[in-house]
């Protein structure tokens, strides 16, 4: 017999049963969302049950209210994309999150913003987890700026390989493996490393990391969800405190990252940043060269329009194995050049640490000439010849940092790029040989007069704090002093050929009057404008 009586009380088991699972199940969603890398929107009791939003009269009565709004005022703001982009502008980022909660429409809106630059610190969970891989596949379509980064750590080095029976060095040869090796009938799986004893040693002495590292499918299948990616940025640091003689993770890193990066449909890849990247690192992200290369590796890089690389300066060390290694260094880097130069309208470079020789002229340093030996052919002497010379065709800005260079090569490569280089910027540049005047020299060719000579007017940047009280005159002799002392000193320096030389468009009348140059790392330096017809505009020259 049916009971109206019963009915609260069911009512109340059920909302206390509901109540437990709803706990329950929020609390582990809580916990996987707080593991995300991506910074995803944190699933909370009052966002998430059982996978699906849920509107409650108390926790969501907002949310439905701010959905359901018929206010006009607001409609037109937030429907018109310049209010909502300025809006966006002002929210700081740890606001983000909290503002795509209010509402769905909100958190459509808002997610390119958010989550348009991402960086993630690799890690043995970060391309494997499925619980990041599954937030990287909702919020990939947005990312349009992406930051590897993996710094050389004690984590990071690579013991030798050592047989346990034997206690032998063993040789270790890798081959990338691209694709997940599937159990067929009657077959045992395909080792990752070879061979089965290669493996089981690898598993047993080598740290998670590496074999994170070496998991290419999962590099793939993550930069395959990033189908509007632009800008690639690769950040390395740390190699100070790492052995130059054996490879690493992160080496091993770099390559799994270039395979992923060829395969996946990458269509809108332009720009690289590699700040920092050390020496070798450019051998594992050579697409000709490197592990798992294949003839048609080079064609994603093809796309490249601005590379900029900020790499660690090579060994200065005078012993004959180090010299002879930081040779190789530097062919590996002019091989690299060589592949991306056909497509670069913009190239950044910085040697980080000691200044190191011009990697757009390497084929006239001296170390990477051969040299002749007894042995050769007659007939092959007086023809020993170095590196084929860079040539960039679309080369529009250029940009080189702490370095050391012969004012022979400053000409030459103006001269050769003279109808396309737009501006080019010499930062604390010191030169071996020559001076600037001769440096420069292909100006007065192509502009046909050494008007930009004439008209130098040096300009200094002193930094002068104005207070808002009149200041005493005993308070000005001495900032006086220091500004005379200054302007000696700046003098004193043109002698040796460390100041920055510039090439470019006109500057605003803002950064004229003032007398500051933004360069692309930053810094303000002592300048000298030459202004004079370049191309046919105005060029300016520091000095």
């Amino acid at each position: 017999m049916y009971s109206p009586r019963k009915r609260p009380a069911l009512k109340r088991a059920e909302s206390t049963e509901s109540h437990s699972s709803y706990n329950s199940v929020a609390t582990t969603a809580s916990r996987s969302s707080s593991k995300l890398l991506f910074g995803e929107i944190p699933l909370t009791p009052a966002t998430t049950i059982d996978g699906r939003s849920t509107r409650s009269n108390s926790s969501l009565g907002p949310i439905c209210n701010l959905v359901l709004s018929t206010s006009s005022a607001f409609l037109r703001f937030w429907l018109n994309d310049t209010c909502r982009d300025n809006l966006f502008a002002h929210l700081e980022p740890e606001d983000l999150p909290n503002f795509r909660l209010v509402c769905h429409d909100f958190a459509t809106r808002a997610a390119p913003v958010q989550f348009e630059s991402i960086t993630t610190t690799f890690k043995p969970s970060t391309f494997s987890k499925p619980a990041r891989v599954e937030a990287l596949s909702r919020i990939g379509r947005h990312v349009k700026t992406f930051t590897f980064h993996m710094p050389h750590t004690p984590e990071t080095l690579l013991p030798p390989i050592i047989d346990i029976e034997t206690g032998e060095e063993k040789q270790f040869i890798y081959e990338p493996q691209l694709q997940t090796p599937q159990n067929a009938l009657g077959r045992e799986k395909t080792p990752k490393y070879g061979t089965i004893e290669m493996t089981n040693l690898l598993i047993q002495q080598y740290p998670p990391l590496f074999h994170a590292a070496t998991n290419v499918p999962a590099f793939v299948a993550a930069f395959s969800e990033l189908v509007n990616l632009s800008h690639l940025k690769i950040s390395c640091p740390g190699y100070d405190d790492a052995p130059c003689h054996r490879r690493s993770v992160v080496d091993y890193a770099l390559i799994s990252l270039r395979i992923a990066v060829e395969r996946a449909p990458l269509y809108s890849l332009t720009s690289l940043s590699l700040h920092p990247i050390h020496p070798g690192g450019l051998l594992y992200l050579h697409p000709m060269s490197g592990h798992g290369s294949t003839p048609s590796s080079a064609k994603r890089w093809t796309q490249i329009r601005s590379l900029s690389i900020c790499m660690e300066s090579l060994s200065t060390s005078s012993l004959p194995k180090h010299k002879s290694q930081s040779v190789e260094h530097l062919r590996i880097l002019h091989a690299y050049l060589r592949t991306l130069s056909r497509g670069l309208t913009r190239l950044f470079f910085h040697w980080k640490g000691a200044r190191g020789p011009s990697p757009l002229s390497l084929h006239k340093e001296p170390c990477m000439l051969p040299v002749e030996t007894d042995y050769m052919h007659p007939s092959q002497r007086g023809e020993v010849r170095g590196p084929r010379p860079l040539r960039f065709a679309r080369l529009r800005h250029m940009e080189l940092e702490n370095a050391l260079m012969d004012s022979v090569q400053i000409a030459d490569f103006i001269h050769k790029h003279r109808r396309t280089l737009v501006e080019f910027n010499f930062e604390d540049v010191k030169l071996r040989q020559g001076n600037w005047d001769e440096a420069l020299a292909p100006l007065t060719l192509i502009s046909g007069s050494e008007r930009w000579k004439r008209n130098a007017e040096e300009v200094m940047d002193v930094p002068i704090v104005l207070s808002p009280v009149n200041i005493e005159p005993r308070i000005m002799g001495p900032l006086l002093e220091e500004i005379d002392t200054a302007i000696e000193d700046s003098s004193k320096e043109k002698g040796q050929h460390t100041l920055s030389r510039w090439l470019g468009k006109p500057r605003s009348s803002t950064a004229q009057k003032t007398g500051a140059k933004q360069s692309f790392f930053g810094g303000r330096h002592v300048t000298r404008l030459f202004k004079g017809t370049m191309f046919h505009r105005p060029v300016g020259v520091n000095a």
